[in-house]
C-alpha cells in the first residue's frame, strides 16, 4: 500500500515521504480499515518534528484520526463488522496518512450518518477535546460568554460550534480576514482579527466590562496573557495546548486576586482513566450532528498526494478550516 512515512524528524514538507509499504494486519481486539479520509491535525506537525508527547519509533506514518471502512477484524472484536464505516484514532506508528490503517476497537466509533467521510473524519479529536473542555472541565452554562482562541483551527472551530450548541455567546479570535469569515460561518457572535486589533479591549467592550466567562485556549503565549486581562469574575481559562509555541508561566497571585480558575485538559488521558466518558461524548456528538447543531466545516479537500504540503501549511498557520485528505 501507499503510506506517508517519516524516516527522520523535521519539518513536515521535508521529512514526509510517500512510500510503498506492506499492508498492515490485525491482532486481537483490532480493526483493519481502508482509509476513506484523514484530516491534518497539529499533533501531526509535532509528530514530524519530534515534539509531541507521543514519540513513535522511526519510521512512522502520522495521521492521528480518520474515517475508514472496516475490511477485517481481529479476535474478540464485538462492536464492528466488515463493511462498517468508522471514525477514530489509528494505532501509531501506523497512522491515517495511508491507504490502510489499524485501530484498537476502543479507539473506533460508528461514523455519524449525518456526516460525509471528510466531515466524519474530523469529528474525533477536535470535537471530543472541545466537548470535554466545555462540558466536563469548565461546565459552560447557557448565557455565558465563551472566548475561543484560534477559532478557525481544528479544535477552535469545534469549540465555536459546541459553545453555540450549549447556548453560549461566542467570541472567536483569529489571525487574518479569511479566517475571520470562516469563524463567522461557524456561528461566532463576534469575531476579532488579532492581526488588526487587540482582542482584550474588544472583549471588555462587548461584555460591558465584565469579560469572558470561559476562555478556550489552544494557543498559549500572548493569547493566554491577554485572556487573563479580560476574564470575568469566577471565569475559567481552559488550557488546551500551545500552538503559539510559548508555554505561559501563570501568575497565580493574579488568579487569586481576580478570582478565576486555570484548568488543564489532556483529552488523551481519558482513554486510560475513563473510556466510558469518551464513548458517552461520541454519542452526544452523534446526536448533535444528526440535529445539525454541529458539522465540521472543511476548508480544503485534498488527495493522498497532498499530505506533505497540507500538513506543512497547517504547521505554518496558513490553513483555514479543516484540511482533509481523501485517501480512497
Amino acid at each position: 500500500m501507499k503510506a506517508w512515512r517519516v524516516n527522520e524528524l523535521g519539518e513536515p514538507r521535508d521529512v514526509l515521504k510517500l512510500e510503498d509499504v506492506d499492508d498492515p494486519t490485525v491482532s486481537r481486539g483490532q480493526l483493519l480499515v481502508r482509509v476513506l479520509a484523514a484530516p491534518a491535525n497539529f499533533p501531526d506537525v509535532l509528530l514530524c518534528r519530534g515534539e509531541y508527547q507521543i514519540k513513535p519509533p522511526l519510521p512512522f506514518t502520522p495521521g492521528v484520526e480518520l474515517c475508514g471502512e472496516v475490511v477485517a477484524v481481529g479476535e474478540a472484536v464485538t462492536a464492528f463488522t466488515v463493511g462498517d464505516r468508522v471514525i477514530g484514532n489509528p494505532s501509531l506508528p501506523g497512522g491515517g496518512f495511508a491507504e490502510y490503517a489499524v485501530l484498537e476497537e476502543a479507539n473506533a466509533f460508528p461514523a455519524p450518518e449525518a456526516l460525509d467521510d471528510a466531515e466524519a473524519s474530523a469529528l474525533s479529536i477536535g470535537y471530543q477535546t472541545a466537548w470535554f473542555a466545555l462540558h466536563r472541565r469548565t461546565q459552560i452554562r447557557p448565557g455565558e460568554v465563551l472566548l475561543v482562541h484560534a477559532a478557525a483551527g481544528g479544535v477552535g472551530s469545534a469549540a465555536v460550534q459546541l459553545g453555540k450548541a450549549a447556548g453560549a455567546t461566542v467570541i472567536g479570535v483569529v489571525g487574518g480576514p479569511e479566517k475571520a469569515e470562516y469563524a463567522r460561518a461557524l456561528g461566532a457572535d463576534l469575531v476579532i482579527d488579532r492581526r488588526a486589533e487587540d482582542f482584550v479591549p474588544v472583549v471588555k467592550e462587548f461584555t460591558g466590562g465584565r469579560g469572558a466567562d470561559v476562555v478556550f485556549d489552544p494557543v498559549g503565549g500572548d493569547a493566554y496573557a491577554g485572556s487573563t486581562k479580560c476574564i470575568a469574575f469566577e471565569g475559567r481559562i481552559v488550557v488546551i495546548g500551545f500552538a503559539g509555541g510559548t508555554i505561559p508561566q501563570p501568575a497565580l497571585n493574579h488568579a487569586l486576586i481576580k478570582n478565576y480558575s486555570i484548568i488543564g485538559l489532556h483529552w488523551g488521558l481519558y482513554k486510560a482513566y475513563n473510556q466510558q466518558a469518551i464513548d458517552d461524548c461520541h454519542a452526544e456528538l452523534t446526536r448533535l450532528a444528526a440535529e445539525g447543531a454541529i458539522k465540521p466545516l472543511i476548508g480544503e479537500r485534498l488527495g493522498l498526494g497532498d499530505v506533505a504540503d497540507g500538513v506543512g501549511r497547517l504547521g505554518d498557520g496558513s490553513t483555514v478550516g479543516r484540511v482533509v485528505f481523501g485517501i480512497a
